[in-house]
């Protein structure tokens, strides 16, 4: 694994972990491993079932909460 993807998935876990608990961490990631799951099949099926006033009041709720911290998008 590179050394970029071993700080992602360093970053991911203290977030996961800080939001719902080690154990529960685990669990989520035993869930994408042993299911046949697909996130994107999902995504789809759940954001199919908000509104896009509800969608655009959940992202303006989670924009105001979660300051971003980070630096601005480069040009690639």
């Amino acid at each position: 694994m590179s050394e970029n993807n071993i700080a992602l998935v360093s970053r991911c876990m203290d977030i996961l972990c800080s939001q719902v608990g080690i154990v529960d961490a685990e669990r989520f990631i035993y869930i994408m491993r042993s299911e046949a799951f697909d996130y994107t099949k999902w995504q789809r099926d759940h954001y199919d079932n908000i509104s896009p006033n509800e969608l655009d009041a959940a992202v303006d709720k989670f924009s105001a909460e979660n300051e971003f911290k980070g630096s601005k998008a480069k040009d690639i």
